[in-house]
């Protein structure tokens, strides 16, 4: 039998295998952290964007994030009854959802400030290294944007 033409669905030969375990590796480097300030990782990234803008769109927040909305509503649905964010329609628009980070949601990043650098000290990388992955896994990304 031509074992060649099976080549490419040797685990060895796979991209994504290594990516996708590497990520669930990382994740795991989180939990410990995450548990401690009651966040799941998809929680915890939507939190990291909602610092930073303070009050933006579902839909803007589900592209900077990748998630569709059957994803991020159940995620949202569970910030909102931790009280971290507040959802609600656009004055502007009432067929957009718009997403707020409350009082107690900008508490949380006090707690959540250290989770980074207990992380990195996890990844066995080189600041070059980190820096390098992290440019080729945003390209990989961007190249998932126009599909």
């Amino acid at each position: 039998m031509n074992e060649h033409k099976y080549v490419a669905l040797k685990l060895e030969n796979q991209l994504c295998f290594p990516l996708y375990a590497a990520a669930r590796e990382v994740i795991k480097q989180y939990r410990p952290y995450l548990d401690a300030v009651d966040l799941t990782y998809t929680q915890y990234v939507t939190m990291m964007v909602l610092w930073e803008e303070q009050k933006i769109g579902v839909k803007a927040l589900g592209k900077k994030l990748f998630l569709d909305s059957g994803t991020l509503t159940p995620v949202l649905k569970s910030l909102e009854s931790k009280g971290f964010v507040l959802r609600s329609r656009s004055k502007e628009d009432e067929r957009m959802l718009e997403v707020t980070v409350t009082e107690k949601g900008m508490a949380l990043r006090e707690r959540a400030v250290q989770i980074p650098p207990q992380v990195a000290g996890c990844v066995k990388l080189e600041t070059t290294e980190a820096l390098q992955l992290y440019s080729l896994l945003y390209k990989l990304l961007g190249s998932f944007e126009n599909n």
